[in-house]
């Protein structure tokens, strides 16, 4: 079993995404900016957004964070993104999910501009990368599990891959670039019949659908490649994935930890995207 570090490639993800910024600083005296808004004080999104503003000061991005009472109006909300819009200094816009209840989530992500849509949630962005169009603001987290299998060349062409969680956030996307890669691909969900009889025989299975120890040794092949991407508290309070890690370690070839897999990559391409939102709209 070989481990897929996510926090070792993130980390080589940032010192890559640092040096290009200096360089561009150097000549352009300019670096990306991105604005990040939170609506409310829901405390993960707290952690989630202060670890975000921590690497964008590593790498040489400038961030704005804007604070807004959970009782901040849909219209106070978008007048703040259509501003945002408008702001030649900021090359990313982040929501940060959730929403308070009263506001029209996808309405929100509608009013990002596509050039800063940094998190990828655009249908149009979405609609480029099932046309394979590298101008497109990738999800981060499918874009991050797919820097991890580059980085430990696994060659996804012609693999039989499952995707379990169809979500438009990680299921989807990843779907479409599994399919550029070459990959023959079954997407399961909540209704699929026999899951097991899909992962039995897949090379690579990721799993996103927020179900503890979802995925068991009895459901995978000898030498499996598994992506989890779940964060899920256990009977014990502890921290796991959607896949049950002590069943299905004597067999696997590689599997991504939980936590220090996918998660720190997901916030890795984040800063991608910002610095290739600022290349593409100056045209660097």
């Amino acid at each position: 079993m070989k481990i897929l570090d996510g926090k070792y490639v993130s980390q080589k993800v940032r010192d890559s995404i640092k040096q290009e910024i200096l360089e561009i600083k150097e000549k352009e005296g300019k670096v990306p900016g991105l604005a990040v808004i939170q609506a409310g004080d829901n405390l993960a999104s707290k952690i989630y957004v202060n670890s975000k503003i921590k690497q964008c000061a590593e790498v040489g991005i400038e961030s704005k964070n804007f604070i807004m009472s959970a009782d901040v109006s849909e219209k106070e909300l978008l007048d703040k993104i259509e501003e945002l819009n408008n702001d030649d200094t900021i090359d990313g816009i982040l929501v940060q999910l959730p929403l308070p209840d009263h506001i029209d989530t996808p309405k929100v992500i509608e009013a990002i501009e596509i050039g800063k849509d940094v998190d990828g949630f655009k249908p149009e962005n979405l609609g480029k990368v099932v046309l394979g169009d590298e101008t497109a603001l990738i999800s981060c987290t499918p874009a991050g599990i797919l820097r991890l299998f580059e980085e430990y060349n696994i060659d996804l062409e012609g693999k039989d891959v499952v995707v379990i969680g169809r979500s438009n956030i990680v299921g989807k996307p990843m779907t479409a670039l599994l399919i550029n890669e070459g990959a023959t691909v079954t997407v399961c969900n909540s209704k699929t019949k026999n899951i097991s009889e899909k992962t039995k025989t897949a090379d690579v299975i990721i799993v996103a659908v927020g179900k503890a120890n979802f995925l068991t040794g009895d459901m995978i092949k000898k030498d499996a490649v598994i992506i989890d991407v779940g964060i899920n508290r256990d009977q014990d309070n502890k921290i796991c994935g959607d896949v049950d890690y002590e069943s299905v370690k004597e067999t696997v070839g590689f599997i991504t930890p939980v936590p220090g897999g996918v998660g720190p990559m997901t916030i890795a391409m984040l800063l991608n995207n910002t610095l290739k939102a600022f290349k593409n709209g100056k045209k660097i």
